[in-house]
C-alpha cells in the first residue's frame, strides 16, 4: 500500500537533475479543497557540442558540467553555439477537492500536448501533462490522521491529511477529485544575447 504526505504536495520539488534552479511555491486551502503549485527555473550555459551523438554539454551554477542527450525531437540543433544559455521552466501543480455524499464513477484520465520552436528559430518548446483521478474514500482513520482513497482498477492509497480541520470534513463514502498539472518549458539564448548582461 502506498503511502503519500499532504506535504510532499506542498513541497513539489520539480528541479531538472542537471541543474541548479530557483524556485517558488503557492499553497492555498479552502474547506474541502487544497491547491498547491511549484515553479522551478533553471539555466546552465553550453559549454559543448557533439553534433555525432547530439550531446550537449552544460556547465550549472555551481560549476559542474553535465552531458545532455538532445533527441531527434529538439528541432534546430544545429543553432545551438557554444556559450548559449539553456533555460527551463518547470511547473507542478496539484488540486484537491472534497465531493460529499457523491456517487460518482472512479475514474482516471490524461493528456498530454507539446510545441517545438518554428524551423529555423532558436531551439526550444513546452511540454504539459495532465491527470484526473477521482477517488472513493473508503475509510477516515482520525486518530493517525489518514484517509483511505479507493481509485481506478481497485488502487488503493493512504493519504496524510495533517490538517485537522480538512480531516473533519471527510468522511467514508465521500469522493477526492485530484488534477494534477506538469509543464516543461525550455529556452536556448543565443550566447550573444545571453552575454549582454
Amino acid at each position: 500500500m502506498k503511502i503519500l504526505h499532504v506535504s510532499i504536495f506542498s513541497a513539489l520539488l520539480a528541479c531538472s537533475p542537471f541543474l541548479l534552479a530557483q524556485s517558488s511555491k503557492e499553497v492555498t486551502t479552502t474547506p474541502g479543497a487544497a491547491k498547491t503549485s511549484q515553479t522551478v527555473m533553471t539555466t546552465a550555459t553550453v559549454t559543448g557540442i557533439d553534433p555525432a551523438t547530439r550531446t550537449i554539454s552544460l556547465k550549472r551554477a555551481d560549476g559542474k558540467i553535465v552531458d545532455v542527450h538532445a533527441g531527434e525531437e529538439v528541432r534546430n540543433f544545429d543553432k545551438i553555439k557554444v556559450g548559449d544559455t539553456v533555460t527551463t521552466k518547470h511547473t507542478q501543480a496539484l488540486s484537491l477537492d472534497l465531493k460529499k455524499n457523491s456517487s460518482g464513477i472512479r475514474e482516471r484520465s490524461e493528456s498530454t500536448s507539446m510545441t517545438r520552436a518554428p524551423a529555423g528559430a532558436q531551439p526550444g518548446g513546452t511540454v504539459s501533462r495532465q491527470v484526473t483521478v477521482v477517488a472513493d474514500v473508503v475509510a477516515v482513520d482520525k486518530q493517525d490522521k489518514m484517509v483511505t482513497l479507493r481509485g481506478p482498477q481497485d488502487h488503493v492509497v493512504d493519504l496524510k491529511v495533517a490538517d485537522s480541520d480538512q480531516l473533519n470534513r471527510i468522511k467514508q463514502g465521500d469522493q477526492v477529485r485530484a488534477v494534477y498539472t506538469e509543464a516543461l518549458a525550455v529556452a536556448v539564448e543565443p550566447a550573444s544575447t545571453s552575454s549582454g548582461k
